[in-house]
């Protein structure tokens, strides 16, 4: 989960400050620090973008039922669910969550009575190769929508890519400030503040009709780790 706040870090004596608002908790000091400039102050930004393996899926699935009374649609509710918890199982699902129902009294209209809806949310992770299997035959059960479904990539090497694409991003931010400042006569740098983002693209996914071609994990995009900074540089 992203986190809402900034915080401020002084890296050693360079006089930087370093402003992130990453998917993970920065684990250091953080102090407040002035910005000075004896120059121009430019800002420029900078990206950069690796795509990773795919390693597993993460997907999620609505279920609702539908009965005259509270009671009813409950019921149904917890039939459904155990025949989908029972194909969930045969594609060996890992980390499967299960939220507790909710209920909506549905009005009478004008073509169907009044009726009580009883629905749910389900979680979980499994192999690419079982994403025919979930969107075919666990989609095509009663009362089952399918949610989006976003890609994985491995765990490994996770810090590796993340410095990799803070070069790549910090470097790309600098020779756009460089050119700045070539462009008004100055010829040296001084970082002053960093301010870092970075995130994963999820893949959207629909169930189709059942004469269409299967479903190909290949064929999915890469999950991507992108690293966007702003940089502002003193310029002298």
């Amino acid at each position: 989960m992203a986190l809402s706040h900034r915080t401020s870090l002084l890296l050693g004596s360079l006089g930087v400050a370093l402003c992130t608002q990453t998917l993970a908790p920065v684990a250091a000091v953080a102090q407040q620090v002035q910005l000075r400039c004896d120059g121009t102050l430019l800002e420029a930004a900078g990206q950069a973008e690796r795509k990773r393996s795919i390693e597993s899926l993460r997907f999620s699935l609505a279920l609702e039922a539908e009965a005259a009374t509270a009671d009813g649609a409950l019921g149904a509710l917890q039939a459904r669910l155990a025949a989908v918890r029972n194909a969930l199982q045969q594609l060996a699902v890992r980390e499967l969550e299960v939220s507790s129902p909710s209920t909506w009294q549905r009005p009478a209209s004008r073509n169907q009575p009044a009726a009580v809806q009883a629905n749910l949310q389900i979680s979980g992770q499994l192999v690419p190769s079982q994403l025919q299997p979930l969107i075919r035959t666990v989609g095509a059960l009663p009362g089952v929508r399918v949610a989006p479904v976003s890609t994985e990539a491995g765990k490994g090497g996770d810090a590796a890519v993340q410095r990799q694409l803070l070069r790549e991003a910090y470097q790309a931010a600098r020779a756009q400030a460089m050119d700045l400042a070539e462009a008004i006569g100055l010829s040296r740098l001084t970082p002053l503040e960093v301010r870092i983002e970075g995130g994963i693209r999820p893949v959207m996914l629909r169930a189709a009709a059942a004469d269409a071609a299967p479903f190909d994990p290949a064929e999915l995009p890469a999950p991507t780790d992108r690293l966007g900074l702003q940089v502002r540089f003193c310029a002298r």
